[in-house]
């Protein structure tokens, strides 16, 4: 298994040059994550705002409305991972996922830097979208542009709480994704984990697990209350399941970063042409 340090010199020139060779990976990572922030702002508005007819036929039902919500984002996911360009990027669509996959040595550093650029790029760009087609349906008090922030219980909980659920995502995904059995389901998988922890999760952290995803929507609502904490818990909680996992699991080798899950080979999504970013040089 390569490891990452291989490509930590990564300066100006390789960064202009992974650009230009890979630059529709980027852009597939921006729309991915572009698309999950709108479907997300979208559904926030239709089951939280006061005037949705939606709302009205759920009013004491919040429970239901984030069940619902999290159904809907399963399916907005399993989308962003099996669409052709979800298989060309990978469909991290989050630096976490992103900066785990790096320690595992699947990406070249540079990738990986452009990676998380175009995902808050993305996340920023959707989040603005919404501000301005949405207006004043975005910015209610009840919808608060359908940002992530602690709740009553205090920046610690929603801290330890994001750090739980992170470290669950991630050593679930590398399972599945190290299972010949399971990659091809990787994305189903973790869709049907972010649904559950939308229903359970979300009254504790807001449930982000996305540090870009965050903060597009912070930014929107000039509001960083607690911002810092999906900054680190995520990220951390990542890259320890991922250092644990590589400690302990000596079965089947990870084919690629690829969410949908592949090979190297036959199988892989990318054409005999393309070099692909998953896989650092020899």
């Amino acid at each position: 298994m390569h490891e990452p340090s291989q490509a930590v010199t990564t300066g100006p020139g390789q960064l202009v040059a992974a650009w230009r060779r890979h630059w529709p990976h980027y852009l597939a990572e921006a729309l991915g994550l572009a698309f999950f922030v709108v479907s997300a702002s979208l559904m926030t508005v239709l089951l939280e705002h006061p005037s949705s007819v939606v709302h009205q036929a759920l009013p004491d039902s919040e429970v239901v409305r984030r069940g619902v919500l999290g159904a809907v984002m399963w399916l907005v996911l399993a989308a962003i991972v099996y669409n052709p360009w979800g298989k060309r990027s990978g469909a991290h669509i989050n630096p976490a996922v992103t900066l785990a996959f790096w320690q595992l040595g699947k990406m070249r550093t540079a990738d990986a830097v452009w990676y998380v650029l175009a995902q808050i790029a993305g996340a920023i760009a959707a989040a603005q979208l919404m501000s301005v087609v949405l207006g004043a349906l975005y910015a209610h008090p009840d919808v608060k542009y359908a940002v992530t922030q602690p709740k009553p219980g205090g920046e610690l909980l929603a801290f330890a709480a994001e750090f739980v659920i992170s470290f669950v995502l991630m050593s679930v995904l590398l399972t599945a994704l190290h299972s010949s059995k399971l990659k091809e389901a990787a994305g189903w998988i973790l869709g049907g984990l972010v649904a559950f922890y939308i229903l359970v999760e979300t009254p504790y952290s807001g449930m982000s697990l996305n540090p870009a995803r965050s903060l597009g929507t912070a930014i929107a609502a000039g509001n960083y209350q607690g911002l810092w904490l999906y900054w680190v818990a995520p990220p951390l909680a990542m890259w320890l399941a991922t250092v644990l996992f590589r400690r302990f699991y000596h079965g089947e080798a990870l084919d690629c970063a690829v969410l949908a899950g592949c090979g190297p080979g036959t199988s892989s999504p990318h054409s005999p042409d393309e070099e692909p970013p998953q896989y650092p040089d020899e």
